[in-house]
């Protein structure tokens, strides 16, 4: 403290590192989107910890299975995730390999069950708004008159 005490000033404060939820907003974000500051600022959070670096590593490539359909890579990333040091992507690669089939298909094939679950979530919005209001009659009334 006694040199800073000779120049009169504090210490220069240490900058805050980065929120969790910053951190996980740039990792799930495709790099090309990110700002100048905000990849910047990921790549010295990645230079520190060894073992983010390495997830940033698998989220990247299990993304790019997702939106480039490559179902058939799905074997060999659970391979490389299960090599690391990382119980919790172990976790999700052990979920992943018991509905293996189901999976495999969900990255491969170009079906989507979208429009049905769009359907569910206006009957689960109607449901709610009649809470307590009418029987089943009046909520089939209502499904059926709302398409």
């Amino acid at each position: 403290m006694r040199p800073f005490r000779a120049l009169g000033t504090a210490p220069p404060a240490a900058p805050a590192p980065p929120k969790v939820r910053h951190i996980t907003s740039w990792l799930l974000q495709h790099p090309d989107r990110l700002d100048a500051d905000d990849q910047q600022r990921l790549n010295d959070v990645l230079a520190r910890c060894p073992h983010l670096a390495a997830l940033a590593g698998h989220v990247t490539g299990f993304a790019e299975l997702l939106t480039g359909r490559h179902g058939e890579r799905l074997d060999a990333w659970i391979d490389q995730v299960e090599a690391d040091e990382l119980p919790h992507l172990r976790s999700f690669t052990a979920g992943l390999r018991q509905d293996s089939a189901a999976v495999i298909n969900g990255l491969t094939l170009p079906y989507s069950s979208g429009a049905v679950e769009g359907h569910v979530n206006r009957i689960k919005m109607l449901k709610r708004q009649m809470y307590g209001r009418a029987t089943f009659d009046l909520l089939r009334t209502r499904v059926l008159l709302a398409t």
